[in-house]
């Protein structure tokens, strides 16, 4: 795949052995990239691995005006170990939109 990607011309970026090293990952974003902000827009291990790594500074849920209730749906985070505690957060924002949705902004 890496030879497809630089056929393109595409960047791509390689960090850590064994697993991922987010934060070697960002650090290269940001300094050869110039990349100032990062939406991470993952399912739950991801969203957690991030969370975990202490790289995410604000916390933003969407929510429809409509109920799923589908068995097997992801939650936004998954994957704590069960010995760390709860995550505070702090409201930063509410928005309500027309059709009954609501973004939920928080910070960390």
């Amino acid at each position: 795949y890496i030879s497809y990607l630089d056929s393109r011309n595409i960047s791509w970026i390689a960090c850590g052995k064994n697993k991922i090293d987010l934060e070697k990952a960002v650090e290269i974003l940001a300094e050869e990239f110039k990349v100032e902000r990062l939406a991470i827009v993952g399912g739950p291990i991801i969203n957690t691995a991030f969370l975990d790594a202490g790289l995410l500074k604000e916390v933003s849920i969407l929510i429809g005006p409509g109920i799923d209730g589908r068995g097997g749906m992801p939650p936004v985070f998954d994957g704590r170990s069960i010995d760390k505690d709860p995550i505070q957060l702090k409201l930063k924002d509410v928005k309500k939109y027309d059709d009954g949705a609501i973004w939920i902004r928080y910070d960390l």
